[in-house]
């Protein structure tokens, strides 16, 4: 069994990089989450980086 990946989420409207998750290898595409950005002060979506 493979581990999980650790990978950072992005808001796409600052770029800053505001949380960590994990996730699994073999999952396709990239994680996108809607979660609270505080640079923005509001709900944006986040998208995985590496």
């Amino acid at each position: 069994m493979a581990e999980r990946q650790r990978v950072s989420l992005a808001c796409t409207e600052c770029d800053t990089r505001n949380y960590q998750t994990t996730r699994k290898p073999d999952h396709k595409g990239q994680i996108v989450l809607k979660k609270f950005c505080p640079t923005c002060k509001r709900h944006t979506v986040h998208k995985e980086t590496k």
